[in-house]
């Protein structure tokens, strides 16, 4: 029975580490030593497919003079990483992506909305479900909304009770705006 160092050892596992990693994981952590600092902060890699790598820019003048250096770069990323990548193809597609996902939506608060109806308090909103039967329930949720839209301006193309947000917007009621698209 033979024994094997440590070294030897951990050079195997260091090696089975880097062959489990993903090569687009791989390149992401080079990607600025491999293009220049400059470069990296106007292109974005965005995924390899069929060996091809895919990377945005912001623009098509960059992606234009990037792929005119696109053979010297698929040398150094093949020597460098050990890949078969084929091609690469610079394009402005994906470029407005968030980068990180840091970049949160901005949120809506809810009376920011064009629907927004404002606090409504109705007495006679708690409703047990469980001691009315079904034409009950509806009758009940009926005059709610009659209640609710009583004060509110009509549509002026179905003649409904609109919030004020959305006329303000549209001019029309949300439901007649979606009817136009």
């Amino acid at each position: 029975m033979s024994f094997k160092s440590i070294n030897d050892i951990l050079s195997v596992l260091e090696a089975q580490a880097k062959w489990q990693e993903q090569p687009f994981q791989r390149l992401l952590k080079c990607w600025t030593e491999i293009v220049g600092t400059k470069v990296a902060n106007y292109t974005r890699p965005l995924s390899i497919q069929r060996n091809v790598l895919w990377v945005a820019t912001p623009s098509a003048a960059w992606a234009q003079n990037l792929t005119f250096e696109r053979k010297r770069l698929l040398l150094k990323l093949n020597e460098m990483l050990s890949l078969n990548l084929v091609d690469i193809h610079f394009s402005t597609a994906g470029w407005q992506l968030p980068k990180n996902s840091d970049n949160r939506q901005q949120r809506l608060l809810p009376q920011e909305h064009p629907s927004y109806l404002g606090d409504v308090n109705l007495s006679n909103q708690d409703i047990s479900l469980s001691s009315q039967d079904v034409h009950e329930t509806f009758q009940h949720w009926a005059k709610i909304v009659q209640e609710r839209s009583h004060n509110l301006p009509l549509c002026p193309s179905c003649h409904c009770p609109t919030p004020q947000g959305e006329l303000q917007r549209w001019g029309i009621c949300s439901l007649c705006a979606a009817k136009k698209f």
